[in-house]
């Protein structure tokens, strides 16, 4: 067996860590697992939760954020969230639970705001700002950036992972999101996070 290095990052948010395992995490999408309920589909974010001082996990395209929670000291939690990591990578063990398609989570678009058909140009500008500019950026501090919906100038925007709950994530809001936006797309106003 191969020795594996795990790279550390640290993000904006300082209860959270960013991971680099070395390896595609993801293969499309990411996910994010806020409470230990949610991580009931994927052994390894259980795994983490199952450490006590973890308040989130995150999984990305190449990268697992680890948030910890109110109080934890990351100098003696950090050895266990990588005892873990270096664990199932190194067994090659599958990121979710198998499972029949009912017991897949999927996040339902009743999060986001339905759309007017009439602003479809402007979605479809925000949409392409947003997976162009804004989530690269955003998953280089280990978070993503999910557009949940546009109305009457005002754009809805999830923040997950190490985004969530940070402090910086309002001025990155206002003064990078929203002003790229206006930037290019004039109709929009005011960018909101949900």
């Amino acid at each position: 067996m191969s020795a594996m290095l795990i790279e550390t990052e640290l993000t904006p948010n300082p209860a959270t860590i960013k991971f680099l395992p070395g390896t595609i995490v993801m293969e499309s999408g990411t996910r994010d697992f806020a409470s230990p309920e949610d991580a009931s589909v994927s052994p390894l974010a259980e795994a983490l939760f199952s450490l006590g001082d973890v308040e989130g996990v995150f999984f990305g395209r190449d990268f697992i954020s680890v948030t910890a929670a109110p109080g934890s000291d990351w100098l003696t939690l950090k050895p266990d969230v990588l005892s873990i990591l270096l664990d199932h990578f190194s067994a090659q063990m599958p990121l979710f639970k198998a499972g029949s398609a009912f017991d897949i989570h999927v996040p339902t678009e009743e999060e986001g705001f339905a759309d007017d058909p009439a602003d479809a140009d402007i979605v479809a500008q925000i949409k392409d700002l947003i997976e162009t500019r804004v989530r690269p950026a955003v998953a280089n501090d280990g978070g993503d950036i999910v557009y949940r919906g546009f109305d009457k100038g005002h754009v809805y925007l999830k923040m997950q992972g190490a985004c969530s709950g940070c402090p910086s994530s309002t001025a990155t809001l206002k003064h990078g999101i929203e002003s790229l936006l206006k930037h290019y797309v004039p109709e929009v106003v005011e960018v909101h996070a949900v």
